[in-house]
């Protein structure tokens, strides 16, 4: 740790500080900042393999490359803004956006580490499983900052990404991202209820990312409604409208082919459809949770 810490001192000793920043060079030698830095490596790492092994026009590819960009670049931005001390002057809760960050990036990776050894990896592909092996690690790696801010008796856990309603709202709109990865155009083309499904999940996703902002920002207090009431009543909306999805979309989609057929490759539309049908059930499960418990919190527990 001595040795880590000299090193440090030596790279940033002669560094020009923007005016109004700080210097916080025990935000980089703390067990989380560590795990944050071995993250940002591993994961620039583990998309450079992607991209050397060629490029792929499948949607699951896309989003596997997105997942590793995406925490490497926000991982990055987390270890500079905390080493620079500006995460003090950002308006809103910086605690509780990391930890939602960690929990978001632990789902993604897990979800990555699944799905591209799977459909992109070959026994003689090295860099194909280099890269996941080196996803799986970032998962171990993201999971650990979980545990390790949870840990913290300084934490301020009490945002509302890391409470349970918060994290609900997490996970509806991380299942709506794997429908999304999932659609094709003409699988829903010309047939009004599937279209009707995937109005279902750009609303439910579009909301549920607003009242996200709206909490994280702050300003929910600025409604002239009660907020918690309002999210009560999405909640309700969003859970009916989940029920018709998880009804229609395999009632209409498996109508031309109740079984895989014969001549579906490894990886083919088939196979799509029924993602999109079990991410619908998982949505409407968190959904429905998600209704019990906010009809909980308003007119039960905040009324004792």
């Amino acid at each position: 740790m001595l040795l880590y810490t000299d090193l440090l001192l030596t790279l940033f000793s002669n560094t020009t500080i923007p005016p109004g920043a700080e210097i916080d060079l025990r935000s980089l030698t703390q067990p989380v900042g560590i795990i944050r830095i071995i993250a940002a490596f591993l994961t620039c790492t583990t998309f450079s393999l992607v991209a050397k092994a060629g490029y792929q026009t499948l949607s699951y590819w896309a989003w596997c490359m997105f997942t590793w960009c995406f925490c490497f670049f926000f991982t990055l931005l987390i270890v500079v803004l905390e080493f620079t001390t500006f995460n003090g002057k950002l308006p809103f809760s910086w605690e509780d956006f990391t930890a939602a960050f960690a929990m978001l990036a632990s789902l993604m990776c897990l979800i990555s580490s699944i799905i591209y050894p799977t459909f992109f990896t070959c026994p003689t592909c090295d860099y194909q499983i280099a890269a996941s092996v080196l996803s799986w690690v970032c998962f171990g790696l993201y999971v650990g900052e979980v545990v390790l801010t949870r840990r913290q008796p300084t934490g301020q856990n009490s945002g509302f990404l890391s409470t349970l309603s918060g994290i609900m709202k997490m996970l509806e709109t991380f299942l709506a991202c794997l429908i999304f990865v999932s659609l094709e155009t003409k699988q829903y083309s010309g047939v009004p209820g599937l279209q009707w499904c995937v109005a279902v999940y750009s609303l439910c996703f579009i909301f549920s990312i607003a009242i996200i902002l709206l909490t994280l920002g702050q300003v929910t207090s600025l409604s002239p409604v009660s907020f918690d009431k309002i999210v009560v009543a999405y909640n309700i909306v969003a859970t009916v409208m989940y029920v018709t999805a998880m009804v229609i979309w395999p009632l209409y989609g498996f109508k031309k082919s109740g079984t895989r057929p014969s001549n579906c490759e490894r990886y083919c539309w088939w196979d799509k459809l029924v993602v999109v049908t079990f991410m619908t059930i998982f949505n409407f499960v968190i959904y429905t949770l998600d209704t019990i418990y906010s009809i909980y919190l308003v007119f039960f527990v905040s009324n004792q």
